[in-house]
């Protein structure tokens, strides 16, 4: 028989056993957007290792990506997004992050030659971006598709050139749509539908407005005195609109020749954007002030010299970090956000793509190298650096954790980057 004292004791302890909870899960870490998190290039990756070996970190594994592309790498429960060119088709594919093996492709047909064909190739060149169960891919021939992110099935498409009069790029389609509530954002040019708002869910468009010739750059959304807008950097000039109708808050000149605006703008979180181009234009400071509804624009400063092409930018403090340049060396360079004043050059890495995080900074230059570093206004310091890949490495890489997936024309490699 058991006693009143035993049921009194066993009471709280059945009690206990009853709410009693598995911890949560923490969620696998990922990459679903241009840029990252914040589409600023820095996460919040903690225990790096302060070093690597001599040949650079350890790798996990690598595979073929197809016959040639630039398409960056986007991870989501521990599966990558990419894309890569088979011939006359343009492909994108789910792989897991495992092994690499190949869990769907999506295929379809664009022939197309970029106009520098023999030294760039045919792309594609935007990343898949994950939002919802619908993973976003652009094609070099400016078709945009929503695919079903567990099967690769087409949710549905646009072709930007044939219905929307598109600008026609020479150098491929490389715009990476800005999600936005339930829409998505994407640059387009041409006439009176420059700028295409679609519906997530099953491409409506919300809105098609506007006038211009396009570039490169992808759209970034920033708060101006708490008013949301989407910049954009096209081929004259940089603006912002309204992301709900499309209304345009602000613009000043930014002519780029031959129309080749690559970067996408830098926003300091409170009120300068950074505006940059090579091809004899430079990068532009634009003070932004909101007064009421009204968004004003001024020029801080200007530096011609100051040449981001195509690569990363990143914020630390005061201080932006990328590499300048175009033809002959591009310096990767520590500039001040409100003057321009150049606080070092360093002439170690070629064209190299910045990732923040930890701390430190993951440099990938066009040749291959990656490297860990750090920076002061006073230096660059470089921790380790080691020659990874070879086919021209033009790809910004994804840190997802502390995992690194970096890919150049041919070839996808992951590496491990924690302590």
């Amino acid at each position: 028989m058991i006693s009143r004292r035993q049921l009194l004791w066993a009471a709280p302890v059945a009690a206990t056993a009853q709410v009693r909870k598995t911890p949560p899960t923490r969620p696998a870490p990922a990459w679903t957007v241009w840029g990252g998190p914040g589409r600023d290039f820095r996460v919040s990756s903690a225990g790096l290792a302060a070093k690597w070996p001599a040949g650079g970190p350890p790798k996990v594994w690598s595979r073929t990506l197809g016959e040639d592309g630039y398409s960056g790498i986007s991870v989501e429960n521990n599966i990558l997004y990419s894309g890569f060119r088979r011939g006359p088709n343009e492909v994108f594919t789910a792989l897991s992050a495992a092994d690499g093996k190949t869990i769907w492709e999506h295929s379809t047909p664009a022939p197309f030659r970029n106009a520098y064909q023999d030294r760039v190739g045919p792309g594609p060149y935007a990343m898949p971006q994950l939002i919802g169960n619908l993973a976003f891919v652009a094609g070099a021939t400016g078709i945009v598709h929503a695919l079903d992110k567990k099967t690769g099935k087409v949710i549905w498409k646009h072709d930007l050139y044939r219905e929307f009069g598109a600008t026609r790029m020479e150098y491929g389609y490389s715009c990476h749509g800005l999600p936005y509530r339930d829409t998505i954002i994407y640059l387009a040019g041409g006439l009176d539908k420059a700028i295409i708002s679609f519906r997530q869910a099953d491409g409506g468009v919300v809105y098609a407005r506007h006038t211009f010739s396009n570039a490169h750059s992808s759209p970034l959304l920033i708060q101006v005195g708490g008013l949301e807008q989407v910049a954009i950097l096209h081929a004259t000039e940089a603006l912002a609109i309204n992301p709900i109708n499309g209304d345009i808050q602000w613009r000043h000149p930014h002519k780029t020749d031959y129309g080749l605006a690559i970067a996408t703008p830098v926003w300091n979180g409170k009120d300068l954007l950074l505006v940059s181009s090579a091809y004899n234009t430079g990068s532009r400071m634009l003070e932004l002030t909101r007064t009421g509804d009204r968004t004003s624009v001024k020029e801080a400063w200007r530096d011609q010299k100051l040449q981001i092409q195509f690569g990363t930018v990143v914020s630390q403090g005061e201080h932006l970090i990328g590499s300048s340049g175009h033809r002959g060396p591009a310096f990767l360079t520590m500039f001040e956000w409100r003057t321009g004043r150049l606080a070092w050059q360093n002439r170690d890495f070629a064209k190299a793509h910045v990732i923040a995080a930890d701390g430190k900074l993951i440099l990938l230059d066009e040749d291959g190298n990656l490297a860990l570093a750090s920076a002061t206004p006073q230096a660059l310091t470089v921790h380790s650096k080691a020659s990874v890949l070879t086919s021209l490495s033009w790809t910004p890489p994804t840190l997802a954790g502390s995992r690194l997936y970096a890919r150049d024309r041919h070839n996808l490699t992951v590496f491990e980057l924690g302590a």
